[in-house]
């Protein structure tokens, strides 16, 4: 079993983990150090059809809701250079829950949809394109910290996404059953 982490007690990149916020210049990629905890989510609503006579309803199908992936980002310094690094990663987590600026006259676009993966624990193949919900980070104060930046050596920050697909990708039974997508 491999270690996580390498000589001199560094943490090791997990390399097929990690989320791609798209920027206006390029991507910004976080790749995980440690396993983030995941919570993935999604539910079908039915409605109830009363028929005369019956002694219960007759349950139909109305629509499947957002497939939301909760996930806690355990951001952790174990080098002087994870400091910026964190700092890094929390602003782009962050500015994929803003619009970006328009072009052509338009004052605004929607925010970036980003991408990320995780092994094989959301998808059997390739990576899922998600839009950011929401984040919430608290910088606690039992941890050392930084002097120059006061950014804590260990902080979680909290992000909730919607799994987003391309019309003619839409997810049914059969391919979530094998691809996990």
């Amino acid at each position: 079993m491999p270690a996580a982490t390498i000589p001199g007690g560094m943490l090791k990149p997990i390399d097929d983990c990690y989320v791609v916020i798209p920027l206006m210049d390029g991507e910004f990629v976080i790749t995980f150090n440690n396993l983030p905890d995941i919570t993935d989510a999604k539910s079908a609503s039915y409605n109830d059809e009363v028929v005369i006579g019956r002694a219960s309803p007759i349950k139909t199908y109305s629509q499947s809701d957002n497939r939301t992936i909760s996930m806690q980002i355990h951001m952790i310094v174990s080098s002087p250079d994870d400091i910026q690094d964190n700092l890094a990663s929390l602003r782009a987590l962050q500015s994929a829950a803003y619009p970006r600026d328009g072009a052509n006259g338009a004052p605004f676009v929607p925010p970036p949809v980003c991408r990320m993966r995780c092994g094989r624990l959301l998808s059997n193949e390739g990576e899922l394109c998600v839009i950011l919900k929401s984040y919430s980070v608290k910088f606690p104060t039992e941890v050392a910290w930084d002097e120059s930046t006061f950014v804590p050596f260990k902080f979680d920050i909290d992000t909730n996404w919607d799994v987003v697909y391309k019309s003619s990708d839409l997810p049914g039974q059969d391919r979530i059953f094998t691809l996990g997508k």
